[in-house]
């Protein structure tokens, strides 16, 4: 598992070389059977600028998975709402947040944890009015379920499970 400190952070996201890129995804051998999961985890300074890297990383992540881009792009932007409110609402100084994605198949898990266990995630009532939200209304939608759970030693996970097209579904069609 790999830290990075804020400046870091600002630095991987602006990274655009292949070998640097490829070099932060997880090992995977391309004769692997697709059954077979695929994990990947990482850790972030919890500051908005990282949120940034999630999304990135987790898009270089899903594509090395082979799978399709409305599956990686809805996959993204669950990560990218799970990472924000992990930094708005679960900051904690000297504390980092983890995001981890499990890809096995047609599903694809992310969790996204952080060090307060007091904030739990809850469905907010919002007006058009309100610039705040709708995060999480946004991941319910897009994903198949989604709950929260206590982590140890710390804080807490808020888990989306998705249904992708698998990547030997996404090559036939």
């Amino acid at each position: 598992m790999t830290c990075f400190s804020d400046a870091r952070c600002d630095e991987l996201a602006l990274w655009n070389h292949p070998r640097r890129g490829d070099a932060m995804l997880p090992m995977t051998n391309d004769n692997q059977q697709q059954t077979m999961a695929q994990r990947w985890a990482m850790q972030f300074t919890s500051t908005p600028r990282c949120v940034r890297l999630v999304r990135s990383l987790v898009n270089k992540t899903l594509l090395s998975w082979g799978y399709g881009r409305e599956d990686i792009d809805r996959t993204v932007l669950v990560c990218s709402e799970l990472a924000a409110n992990a930094v708005r609402h679960g900051h904690r100084h000297g504390h980092r947040f983890e995001v981890r994605l499990s890809g096995e198949g047609a599903t694809c898990l992310v969790e996204v944890s952080d060090p307060l266990s007091r904030r739990l995630p809850r469905l907010l009532e919002t007006s058009d009015e309100d610039e705040h939200g709708r995060g999480l209304q946004l991941v319910s939608a897009l994903a198949k379920e989604m709950g929260h759970r206590a982590r140890n030693p710390i804080g807490k996970t808020v888990w989306a499970r998705l249904s992708l097209v698998t990547p030997e579904e996404e090559t036939r069609a």
